[in-house]
């Protein structure tokens, strides 16, 4: 079958992977076309940045997959005004996270007394050629009922031939008591594999929340 790399120690194994550590079966060995499988989970907890590292604490971001997704939910920072940013690394020992990236930002916000309602071009938020971190969602609050979430996408990472496309949605309920949702698409600007993705809100630690890394699996 397509995908299964034979057995390891009585298991078997599908693209490196034994399938005690999948969540659901590979389309290739009868399963849905597209099935999500969950990758791990990080707990953040006053924690300066949080990232996924291939090959590190059970973390999974090669060619196993072609599609991968990191969820974020109820993210709180420890300073208010803080703004939620994600780079991505190539590097497979100290993994600096400075890769060039262009990209393209919009927001919509809303404030909870029915004014102010905006959709705009972020031009602030957008790169161009640049390895600075690119920023998810602008001055999430640190009131303890705030935070912010959302999801990113990064699709074939592991390609040698290709820049890596991503794209990213986020909402938080801003400092205004107002809703604040961004959408970010780009690419990471190299055909080297990118094998980390980092999170983090700058000079702010990030207090409390979850970060959940998925695989989606090839028809």
């Amino acid at each position: 079958m397509a995908g299964f790399t034979g057995r390891t120690s009585g298991l078997i194994k599908y693209n490196d992977r034994s399938l005690k550590d999948l969540t659901t079966t590979p389309a290739s060995a009868g399963g849905d076309t597209g099935a999500v499988v969950h990758i791990k989970t990080l707990t953040a907890s006053s924690d300066a940045t949080i990232s996924f590292v291939n090959g590190a604490s059970s973390v999974v971001l090669d060619s196993t997959y072609p599609i991968y997704k990191i969820e974020f939910i109820n993210i709180h920072p420890a300073t208010a005004g803080s703004i939620l940013k994600v780079n991505f690394s190539d590097d497979t020992s100290s993994h600096s996270y400075d890769l060039t990236k262009t990209t393209t930002s919009f927001y919509a916000r809303l404030d909870e007394d029915d004014s102010d309602a905006q959709v705009t071009y972020n031009s602030g938020n957008d790169l161009a050629e640049s390895t600075a971190d690119q920023e998810i969602i602008l001055n999430t609050n640190n009131n303890n009922d705030s935070s912010c979430s959302g999801e990113l996408t990064l699709f074939n990472p592991s390609s040698t031939t290709f820049v890596k496309h991503f794209l990213v949605s986020a909402n938080s309920d801003g400092e205004s008591s107002r809703c604040f949702t961004t959408y970010v698409a780009g690419y990471v600007n190299t055909t080297a594999a990118v094998t980390a993705v980092q999170f983090t809100y700058g000079g702010a630690n990030i207090d409390a929340g979850t970060f959940k890394l998925y695989g989606i699996l090839d028809s």
